[in-house]
């Protein structure tokens, strides 16, 4: 114990950074004073960039990180990127700990000839395009095709798709980006298959998002139902694959209405190439057969069975990737920074990295829900109270609340919560002209312009 308040940095303002930032306000025993830093002007991470803008439900999440930064020894530095505007080791020497929680912003590539062709896009990308990501805002995104692959059937696939065949009249009552909005309007596609690689079963998607595909106006969702008579005996006890079923087995056999929008489910089909001279124009596939491995796991096996999809854009969801983070180790392999339960490793078999820790994708990979990094988070902050209750944590050479702030406002100038709130107030107030939950801005600069007038600067 050091006789004061714990000082620690959170790098990432995602539900991973807050949940860590709840755990330690109710269990530091001398308390904490938390400055969490992310390299975008607004925080949340994906709840803001990443959920679906037709979700509003999931989005009420930030209510309770709304609470979590009002707390007292809260501080937000916005608009500060780690490796760019502060170090590793300046943290180190400033905090006595550090918890990353950057997230996994990268995307899986497929590593099928053709995939860089115009008009083939990660969903991750297109994600953050209608979601307002400033990284995205300038994005070229192709609606004036008629027909769309999307590889993948977890519930991220399932969005893109979603989003591309919703009447635009309904998008408009969320808060999808306007440039966003404005493509989709005059959007020309008509049909959208969704590949998975593996049968229903195995389906990553939910009951619930599958429904939802379901019940879209002027949409008609084609689903095999071949498919799942070869399906019915590979369940088992797994209670979230016979709900999946149970909903496809809803909608097997329908044929599309004249002149609605089509979702076509294909099961148990890989991409093999994109092809196309300049630009994306088909999709070349393969069919799979599901095999149980030595472990009895069912893994999906090309067979020589082939087929072409036409298709104008591609959007692959086949998973996020981490990304290194300046100063720290990385497992090239799982995409994460090497740890034990929260504690940073110096290798991926190596000693604990003292006083350093990670939660939520960066720790574990991309897999869970938002909820899933409130558990995540309180293990990683437990193993960090635990090494300091056992006397391996150190003080912070320098931990003065006033010195770090100085080091960083001579470098940038951050955007701190109230210049947040500014902002969203910002969004907010012109949604409400629209009969929206925001409109949001996604320009750095208005928004710290926003910010720098809510300061008085």
């Amino acid at each position: 114990m050091f006789g004061r308040p714990l000082r620690v940095a959170i790098v990432g303002a995602g539900p991973a950074g807050f949940y860590a930032a709840e755990h330690l306000q109710k269990r530091a025993p001398e308390g904490a004073e938390i400055d969490m830093y992310d390299r975008l002007a607004t925080p949340y991470g994906l709840v803001r960039g990443g959920v679906a803008p037709d979700h509003q439900k999931i989005k009420s999440v930030t209510k309770i990180y709304e609470r979590i930064a009002a707390q007292p020894g809260f501080r937000y530095y916005g608009a500060v990127e780690l490796g760019r505007d502060v170090s590793i080791d300046e943290l180190r020497h400033h905090y006595d700990a550090v918890l990353v929680s950057v997230g996994a912003p990268n995307d899986r590539a497929m590593g099928i000839p053709g995939e860089d062709l115009a008009g083939s896009l990660s969903a991750t990308h297109f994600v953050a395009w209608y979601n307002g990501h400033p990284d995205a805002v300038g994005l070229e995104v192709d609606l004036s095709v008629s027909d769309v692959v999307v590889v993948g059937n977890g519930n991220v696939a399932v969005d893109v798709a979603r989003i591309l065949v919703t009447d635009p009249d309904v998008l408009a009552t969320t808060d999808i980006a306007d440039h966003a909005l404005a493509a989709l309007r005059q959007s020309a596609v008509r049909t959208v298959t969704m590949l998975g690689r593996r049968g229903p079963a195995q389906a990553a998607f939910t009951s619930k998002e599958l429904r939802e595909l379901g019940e879209l106006d002027g949409v008609t969702l084609v689903v095999d139902p071949a498919d799942l008579a070869a399906a019915s005996d590979r369940v088992g006890d797994d209670e979230d694959a016979r709900r999946v079923l149970d909903a496809l087995a809803q909608v097997a056999g329908r044929t599309p209405t004249a002149g609605d929008r089509v979702i076509t489910l294909r099961f148990l089909t890989s991409p093999s190439a994109i092809a196309g001279s300049q630009r994306v124009e088909a999709v070349d596939t393969v069919a799979n057969a599901l095999v149980a491995d030595g472990t009895g796991t069912l893994r999906a096996v090309a067979t020589d069975q082939t087929d072409q999809i036409p298709a104008g854009l591609v959007l692959r969801a086949v998973g996020y990737l981490g990304a290194p983070v300046p100063g720290l180790p990385f497992d090239e392999r799982r995409g994460t920074i090497p740890n034990d339960h929260g504690r940073v490793l110096e290798s991926p078999d190596g000693a604990p990295l003292g006083g350093v820790y990670v939660a939520g994708w960066i720790k574990r990979g991309p897999q869970g829900v938002i909820g899933t990094n409130k558990a995540d988070a309180g293990e990683s902050v437990e193993a960090l109270l635990g090494d300091l209750d056992g006397g391996a944590l150190a003080s912070a050479p320098e931990p003065g609340a006033e010195v770090i702030d100085a080091l960083i406002r001579s470098r940038v100038t951050p955007i701190g919560w109230d210049g947040w709130l500014a902002i969203d107030a910002a969004e907010r107030a012109a949604g409400a002209t629209q009969g929206r939950p925001r409109v949001k801005i996604v320009d750095t600069a208005a928004m710290r312009a926003i910010a720098d007038d809510r300061a008085g600067r």
